[in-house]
């Protein structure tokens, strides 16, 4: 993977302006500005070293506290954005890791894990994020690449425990919910693939968010935080540590792979009775 060149990415200039109004303002740390603006300093470290372009509302905040011109930052921003490509920088490591994987480990207590997604269901998720129509395509196009993982000739294992209610969220229409939910039932049933359901209700050992772990020979374990307004990918122990933990908790919890099955197919036959 060939490093960014800090001198040419749009999004390290973009940072770097960033950061220099930061300091035009006022806000001598990256805490101080977070605090103002009442997101996690990791979110204005990450803006400000390229690693990540600021989403709008983090700009929009940040270009309000700093007084600075909101529609010329915006212009900068979505340049950014689109030097990114398809795929952010900052998950190429995520999906470096995801192929060296000899097991991978996903709780996901929203939204059925993006390996196991149809093209028709990311899609509708890429839609409902703001993403364009070609975008989003695009979008979807690599994330059926990415899933190619599961259908080489040595697979990693797949061990995923999927909140109950992510079966009856609404994501693009009932067709699009039904044969998402026939595909994860087939996926499931492969000797490499544990699909685990938590029931619905109650609190459970995974509610700050989803996430994954990527296992492989000879490294250390990588782990994927996500949330509605950052995700991370991190190698530090202790964070892998409590993610693990959480992992087998609710897993613990969840129903066995037989039963699950049955309930995914039982959610998919009920979405073929909804209108359209």
């Amino acid at each position: 993977m060939a490093p960014r060149d800090p001198e040419s990415s749009p999004a390290a200039f973009l940072g770097g302006e960033l950061r220099r109004a930061r300091l035009a303002a006022g806000f001598g740390s990256q805490e101080t500005l977070a605090t103002r603006l009442g997101f996690d300093r990791s979110v204005i470290t990450k803006a400000e070293t390229g690693d990540r372009p600021p989403t709008a509302d983090v700009l929009t905040a940040w270009c309000e506290a700093c007084d600075l011109d909101g529609d010329m930052f915006a212009r900068l921003a979505e340049l950014a954005r689109h030097a990114d490509g398809v795929v952010p920088t900052w998950f190429e490591g995520w999906l470096e890791a995801e192929r060296e994987a000899h097991t991978l480990r996903i709780w996901s207590p929203i939204l059925i894990p993006g390996l196991l997604q149809t093209a028709e269901y990311a899609r509708a998720i890429f839609l409902a994020a703001g993403a364009d129509e070609d975008p989003a395509d695009e979008m979807v196009a690599a994330r059926m690449e990415r899933q190619q993982i599961l259908e080489r000739p040595n697979p990693p294992h797949l061990i995923v425990v999927l909140d109950e209610s992510a079966l009856h969220r609404l994501t693009g229409s009932p067709v699009v919910m039904a044969d998402q939910l026939a595909h994860l039932a087939t996926v499931a049933d492969r000797k490499n693939v544990s699909v685990h359901i938590l029931a619905a209700g109650g609190a459970n050992a995974g509610l700050g968010g989803a996430f994954d772990i990527a296992s492989a020979d000879g490294a250390p374990d990588t782990l994927r935080t996500e949330s509605s307004v950052e995700d991370q990918v991190t190698q530090d122990r202790s964070l892998v540590r409590r993610a693990s933990v959480i992992f087998d908790l609710v897993r613990r919890d969840a129903l066995p792979r037989a039963p699950s099955r049955g309930l995914i197919l039982e959610a998919s036959e009920k979405w073929k009775t909804q209108p359209t």
